[in-house]
């Protein structure tokens, strides 16, 4: 059993129209019966709800929007109540604004008008066109035709990206209180055909902890061992390392870890269609094995004094 707690926004575009439907959340947390485990699952980039303002805006069809989603990667996750742990899942689609980015990692060449002092207009990922508001999607296809009233970008950022940080701040926030430390487990899905710009790998599994600077490696190897038991191949920080969520909210030194988990999209999805695949339901128990073990762990290491006082 489990709850379901919906954040919804209330948001105009320039023209003053409503840029996010108000009748949809912009994200849910899925909350067990019980908090039983220190993890917090997080799927930023698996939302499919496309606002009619932005499809309108942009110069590509809905479909091609959608090969940037991890598609149904808060499906694979599902099981976190049932292991008690909540899930925290995005509604909104991560060409429209992405949660695992800088609050304004933006691309000046987008936008009309002044960006704010704080944007960081040089990271990789903005000269990449996958900033807070992405530019580029699939094979660099621009998605907009024309350039975006910067006022139309903090609006997002301040209606949606901070909202959802503060939730996310708030689960693992909770974990750390009740149990001594936290663990963050951030949900994704990869290409199996890498993108043109994207290095090749052969992994059905890759783990980020930002090069042994997120998360205890003791959680690291054990969901590489647990993977690499049910057969899986896993690669480790290549080709990708983590992003935002993971280097910003991993500290193990306060005892607070984060993990990346990237899932080739050929184990579970018909990339064609965006579909299920035949393999969802088997990587969906795979997952659910791999997340039991790293949550026994985690449990073995929390701190006894948190424990003893619950």
């Amino acid at each position: 059993m489990f709850s379901v707690k919906t954040f919804s926004v209330n948001m105009f575009s320039a023209n003053g129209q409503p840029d996010w439907p108000d009748q949809e959340p912009a994200f849910e947390i899925l909350e067990p019966a019980g908090l039983e485990l220190p993890l917090v699952f997080n799927s930023p980039h698996s939302g499919t709800v496309y606002p009619q303002q932005f499809l309108a805006s942009s110069r590509l069809d809905a479909f091609a929007l959608r090969r940037s989603e991890d598609s149904h990667v808060d499906r694979l996750f599902c099981f976190a109540s049932e292991l008690g742990a909540p899930l925290m899942r995005a509604r909104f689609p991560r060409c429209y604004l992405d949660v695992n980015r800088e609050p304004f990692e933006l691309d000046p060449r987008m936008f009309e008008g002044s960006l704010p002092p704080a944007a960081n207009t040089r990271s990789i990922r903005v000269a990449g066109g996958l900033g807070t508001i992405p530019r580029l999607v699939g094979e660099g296809q621009e998605i907009y035709g024309r350039r975006l009233p910067v006022a139309e970008a903090l609006a997002r950022i301040e209606a949606i990206y901070r909202p959802y940080h503060r939730a996310l701040s708030g689960l693992i926030g909770r974990a750390r209180q009740q149990f001594g430390l936290a663990v963050l487990v951030d949900c994704h899905s990869m290409p199996s055909t890498p993108r043109q710009d994207d290095k090749p790998t052969t992994a059905d599994i890759v783990i980020g902890d930002r090069y042994g600077t997120s998360c205890s490696p003791v959680f690291v190897d054990s969901i590489c061992s647990q993977f690499q038991r049910l057969g899986y191949t896993v690669s480790r920080n290549k080709p990708y390392a983590g992003g935002f969520n993971t280097e910003y909210y991993g500290n193990p030194g306060g005892n607070c870890h984060a993990i990346q988990i990237e899932i080739n999209r050929a184990l579970y999805l018909d990339e064609r269609t965006l579909e299920q695949g035949p393999g969802f339901e088997v990587t969906r128990r795979a997952l659910q094995d791999v997340m039991s073990a790293l949550a026994a762990q985690a449990l073995h290491s929390c701190q006894p004094s948190s424990l003893a006082a619950e």
